[in-house]
């Protein structure tokens, strides 16, 4: 049978990113490698590879995916600009001086930072540099610190503008309309970016409360772990007005991104340069926006922006093989056959992207394992955008997961070295059932993610 050569090779695959090849040309490589067998044993039909140029060419020409150099250059350039710095000082001020108020504080700030870049990376590092020293000098357990840091650098994996949210909406309107195609339905409803990120909004804040509820009862029950600061301790403290200044520059630049895209004012994409030229203007109100820094930037959207699109193009190509080899029907043939059927079927797919979050980052997920199992889901009835938010929160969870956690690896890299990797692993552990919590919420009330949606695009 040949879509068994399809399971082979998708085990193939990571046999080879194993060995420390580049996800894009594992991908793409190793596809036209079993093409090329397939082809010489009788098993695959090149027909197959002629709709590469097809997909090339609408790869280039999606308006949806310009987003992503843009998103990705408004939060580099807004990590350039110091914002990070200003809030953790203006937020540690506010709240320092209560018990566990330094881990809300920065629980606060990388909620913010996530709604402003979305980028986990940048924000788990930034956190990790401005915050780490502080809260170890304070006296907190350096689990509880590691973890807080972690989990507030994930957020940007599900709260709006998420570059995640973003290719997950391109990749699920595909898979939507073939979906509706497959059933004879040939006036397609669509799911767009729009619709995701107002999806996410709920359990975006869902998620962060019940953090801040978790630091909360912590720092009641292990007052030791999270220690209030010596009476006589002097600081900063911060005015009302100190405050104000400084939330308002990136809550505008916030508002005009989300509020441009959600009023229908704006694209995803016309709202992304709004947002790039927004912070461009912040930092050079902070005497940030010189020719290096500029220059700096631009070299870092450039790689990010090569890496997605170079993956998207590897991931189109193993997609074609895939097809071509009855890789789809196996699967969907198999998500049908379980028990439970549609609950099944997707518990199966979280468990699946859950384990290979592990070895894989978000992009790959997203770009091979969505178009083969998402037509199959959402052909059960399954709604596109809880879908969505479901994957989106299930990639921030792997996220976070020991040992392969990308955002682990991301703060090892900058913790002092009497961190342990082990503090890091058991600080987010309370972190992941949380957010495995917030998962079985969204699963059990479907409304949580579309609710929001269906009130703003109402008619």
């Amino acid at each position: 049978m040949t879509g068994i050569i399809a399971l082979y090779m998708f085990g193939a695959v990571f046999l080879v990113l194993l060995a420390g090849y580049p996800v894009a040309f594992s991908l793409a490589g190793t596809a036209l490698a079993f093409a090329l067998v397939g082809q010489w044993l009788g098993s695959f039909d090149f027909a197959f590879l002629q709709a590469l140029p097809n997909r090339l060419y609408g790869i280039m020409t999606n308006e949806t995916l310009v987003a992503v150099p843009l998103f990705v250059f408004m939060g580099v350039m807004l990590e350039r600009s110091r914002i990070a710095d200003n809030l953790l000082e203006t937020m540690s001020a506010l709240f320092g001086r209560l018990r566990g108020g330094l881990g809300i504080s920065v629980m606060l700030v990388g909620m913010l930072l996530a709604a402003s870049t979305g980028i986990v990376g940048a924000t788990v590092v930034t956190m990790g540099l401005l915050s780490l020293p502080t809260m170890l000098k304070r006296g907190y357990d350096p689990r509880i610190a590691t973890g807080t840091i972690c989990a507030s650098g994930t957020l940007g994996q599900i709260i709006p503008p998420s570059i995640v949210l973003v290719l997950l909406g391109d990749v699920l309107s595909a898979a939507y309309q073939q979906a509706q195609l497959d059933q004879g339905v040939f006036s397609p409803k669509t799911v767009s970016v729009g619709d995701l990120f107002a999806g996410a909004l709920l359990p975006g804040v869902l998620l962060v409360s019940l953090y801040l509820i978790y630091l909360l009862l912590v720092s009641v029950l292990r007052p030791a772990a999270m220690p209030m600061p010596p009476a006589n301790a002097e600081g900063p403290r911060s005015s009302g007005l100190a405050v104000l200044h400084a939330l308002l520059a990136p809550l505008l630049l916030i508002l005009a991104v989300l509020g441009s895209i959600l009023g229908g004012v704006a694209t995803p994409t016309e709202a992304a340069s709004v947002g790039a030229v927004g912070a461009m203007l912040l930092a050079a109100s902070r005497r940030q926006l010189t020719v290096s820094v500029v220059r700096d930037v631009v070299r870092s959207t450039l790689k990010v922006s090569s890496m997605v699109f170079l993956i998207l193009i590897g991931a189109s190509v193993f997609s074609l093989v895939f097809r071509g080899f009855g890789g789809d029907v196996l699967i969907e043939d198999l998500l049908m056959q379980l028990p439970g059927g549609v609950f099944g079927a997707m518990l199966v797919v979280m468990l699946v992207m859950f384990l290979l979050g592990f070895v894989l980052d978000f992009i790959e997920i997203t770009f091979v394992v969505v178009p083969i199992v998402g037509p199959i889901l959402l052909g059960m009835g399954l709604d596109p955008v809880w879908l969505g938010i479901m994957i989106a929160i299930n990639l921030q969870t792997s996220f976070l997961t020991p040992p392969f956690g990308f955002a682990l690896f991301y703060l090892r890299g900058v913790a002092p070295k009497e961190i342990t990797t082990a503090d890091i692993y058991r600080g987010v552990m309370p972190f992941i059932v949380i957010q495995l919590i917030a998962l079985g919420l969204l699963a059990l009330w479907p409304s949580l993610a579309t609710w929001l949606p269906e009130q703003i695009y109402a008619g």
